[in-house]
């Protein structure tokens, strides 16, 4: 049985109502994104027709996942709200903080070793407020929603931006920050731009090695890491719904690199069969009562063009393999010779150092079946890896399975190493061996983010992005260019040997199993409950609001840093070992900005500190500004913010007296946070004004008129008595220029409350 089987019982009954309503406001057919989105209006029925990328909308989302990395923050806002209780259902996911080294019982014990201090605050904290707690091991957050929470026709946010997986069966799910979930755990509306709709029509049918992460490695090509920004994807066709719940989800998934808001399928067969399969045949039963508003309307796919602002064909029959890298997942390239030529062009190592399996984009049954059946080939043809080969599962229902139907001896026959069912690699958590050299070399994986430094912290690791089995493929021929339809292998008799197509099953032939899921719910009544946090804890610091604004313009504001191109939330707040201190702002503000290239000298964390005349680290930088009593801002380029929804990257710069973020564009989810934490977001109203900029500049910023769609008077201060007047835009509305007064969107909520 599901979890809220009551609660979606009550969203389906009341959506045939709220999409009529919807109906005749827009007076046309829907698709399926505008039914799920008018049907969580947070006003009820709707009363007027929004504007594509215009119309700030007010939502309720039905449910709330985090995972441990951002939970804590999101965890130590919502104690400052002044709730007994969260307002939505809410889950926490210990996913995060296991680092991936020696193998899943090992991994998992140093884990509960090191951070047993943060899983602790994490489960009082969620049995004190009405939080469902996925202990360490569990699994990865969007497995473990897909298994357990997603429902077709449902919106549910999550402080990750992969949320987005659980477009896979049917759901509208958002990545967000902290702040926003906080908003929703406290009984507030969920703001969010109403996205544009792109459709991706899909003919045909997969075969052969292509995969369902073909599609979006495909996508990605054709739109880049910002083509996605502000839409929501629609997936439809006969390809569509010829693929399983997980393949949906993976390319669902995959989404969020290209900026996209989210991805959905409209519900069919496959996610039918899913849910029947993981326990939740009254989920499927629900859904089949009202499964025509739980797709786009006909006449929507037969002319989509008329009713999508953009439209993608493609023909799954036609599709080819991919690997898409190195260092950005949208650079799109067919497996083998085109491939090899590419990587011998730009001097990239052909030879293959690791093959890695699993995250949240590609770590489910069907996944590790479809890998299992090409390392299977590989130990009865004689062939050994010439790659290392490393598997995550994506929860303990699916490795339990997969090692009840012989999966996983398989993959150990073969040398791989099995790690623990959790992000491991795909977030930086992997002790490489060797990585502290920084050797050139080149890594496969089926992951969804291959930016640089992203897995072992190396920036000469060239990481490649494709399925499973493609990964499982070039591990075992450990190189590059190799392309398994028309090369063959060696094998350790000297014989000349050729893996067959890949096959697998869509869902476990003998139903999934699994003794302990890994799950703790909550007290009905918390507040009995004490969460204490050590004040002289490393990990773990409580919030101090941050201050409202003094009613003034801002003047004589230094410029921290100009940074120069790619800018993502891992160039402002790393992963990898700075997920120590995501619980401690001050802490983990000491890794602000250091991966962000220095415009001025090429070089990163190498900045000149206005106060002394002499260069040194970004955060010291900002932090002696900030003991000065004055402020700084941050200059950027074109899609300042792209990757993860961390919200770190918007509070550190906050708490070290950052006041305003200039750049020629953001991505979705960091500028929102920005907002959220009572900065200013600011982009050039001439993008050529960023050459303006010098190295030892001060500003002056007019806020003293902040109003909706007017522009914001910057006067730039040259060291030579110079100056420069230029205009930055913003998209505030008055809502959120009410955050930037408060001090942040969670004064505000905590006035309101009191």
């Amino acid at each position: 049985m599901a979890f809220d089987i009551d609660l979606i019982k009550e969203i389906y009954a009341r959506m045939p109502e709220r999409i009529a309503a919807a109906r005749t406001v827009l007076n046309k057919p829907l698709t399926l994104t505008e039914k799920i989105l008018y049907a969580h209006l947070w006003e009820g029925n709707a009363g007027e027709a929004y504007g594509r990328g215009k119309s700030y909308v007010d939502f309720a989302p039905d449910r709330i996942a985090c995972q441990d990395a951002t939970a804590q923050m999101a965890l130590l806002q919502f104690m400052q709200a002044g709730k007994s209780k969260v307002a939505v259902p809410t889950t926490v996911h210990c996913d995060h903080l296991i680092q991936a080294k020696i193998g899943a019982t090992e991994d998992l014990q140093e884990a509960l070793n090191k951070s047993n201090e943060v899983f602790k605050f994490l489960e009082s904290v969620s049995n004190k407020y009405g939080i469902g707690f996925w202990k360490p091991g569990a699994g990865i957050i969007h497995q473990v929603v897909l298994e357990n929470y997603a429902f077709p026709g449902g919106m549910m946010i999550g402080t990750d931006s992969h949320t987005v997986n659980a477009g896979g069966l049917g759901m509208v799910a958002i990545g967000v920050g902290g702040a926003d979930a906080v908003d929703v755990m406290a009984g507030m509306p969920w703001e969010l731009k109403f996205p544009k709709l792109i459709g991706v029509k899909l003919t045909g049918k997969l075969s052969g090695w292509t995969a369902p992460k073909d599609v979006i490695l495909k996508v990605a090509g054709i739109l880049t890491v910002k083509g996605g920004t502000g839409c929501i994807l629609e997936y439809f066709g006969e390809g569509a719904q010829s693929m399983s719940c997980t393949g949906k989800g993976t390319i669902c998934n995959m989404g969020a690199e290209i900026g996209a808001t989210t991805s959905t399928f409209g519900y069919d067969d496959s996610m039918e069969r899913y849910l029947r399969a993981t326990d939740r045949a009254d989920v499927a039963d629900a859904a089949n009562t009202i499964r025509e508003h739980l797709t786009g309307d006909d006449a929507v796919y037969a002319n989509p063009e008329q009713y999508f602002d953009q439209v993608i064909e493609i023909n799954l029959s036609e599709l080819k393999p991919h690997l898409n890298g190195p260092f950005t997942p949208d650079l799109a390239t067919p497996v083998g010779k085109e491939l090899g030529d590419k990587a011998r062009a730009n001097d990239w190592p052909i030879n293959v150092e690791w093959g890695l399996i699993g995250s949240c984009t590609n770590s489910s049954y069907e996944d590790l079946s479809r890998a299992a059946s090409i390392a299977k080939q590989a130990v009865d043809k004689g062939l050994k890896t010439k790659a290392e080969f490393g598997i995550n599962p994506g929860s303990e229902q699916v490795r339990y399975t997969a090692e009840r139907d012989g999966l996983l001896k398989i993959f150990e026959d073969l040398n791989a190493r099995i790690f623990t069912n959790a992000c491991g690699p795909c977030i930086g958590q992997w002790e490489r061996a060797g990585a502290g050299k920084q050797e050139k070399n080149t890594i496969v994986h089926s992951f969804n983010r291959n930016f640089s430094k992203r897995a072992d912290g190396n920036p000469n690791t060239h990481a490649f992005v494709g399925s499973p089995e493609m990964v499982a493929a070039v591990a075992i021929a450990g190189r590059l260019d190799f392309n398994p339809m028309t090369d063959t292998l060696i094998n350790e008799k000297g014989e000349e040997v050729r893996l067959e197509e890949p096959t697998g099953f869509e869902l476990p032939p003998k139903g999934f199993d699994v003794k302990d899921r890994g799950y703790l719910a909550p007290k009905e009544d918390g507040a009995s409950v004490e969460v204490v946090v050590d004040p002289a804890s490393k990990r773990l610091q409580l919030l101090e609001p941050f201050a409202p604004w003094d009613g003034k313009d801002i003047k004589g504001a230094k410029l921290l840093i100009k940074v120069a191109g790619k800018c993502t939330t891992d160039h402002i707040s790393m992963a990898g070992p700075w997920l120590t201190y995501r619980g401690h702002l001050d802490n983990i503000s000491n890794n602000m900005l250091i991966g962000a290239v220095n415009s001025f000298n090429g070089k990163t964390d190498e900045i000149l500190n206005p106060l002394t005349g002499g260069y040194d680290s970004v955060p010291k930088v900002a932090r002696m500004i900030k003991g000065a009593g004055e402020y700084s801002i941050v200059v950027g380029e074109e899609n300042y913010g792209e990757g993860s929804s961390r919200e770190h990257a918007a509070m550190e710069p906050r708490h070290l007296a950052v006041r305003a973020v200039l750049v020629k564009s953001f991505a979705r989810i960091h500028e929102t946070n920005l907002k959220k934490q009572g900065m200013l977001a600011l982009t050039f109203a001439n993008p050529s004004d960023y050459d303006l900029i010098r190295e030892d500049d001060t500003f002056d910023l007019e806020v003293t008129n902040f109003k909706p769609g007017q522009p914001l008077n910057i006067t730039i201060h040259h060291a030579d008595g110079s100056s420069d007047q230029i205009k930055a835009n913003h998209t505030y509305n008055q809502s959120q220029i009410e955050w930037f007064e408060a001090g942040s969107a969670l004064n505000l909520i905590k006035k309101q409350n009191q």
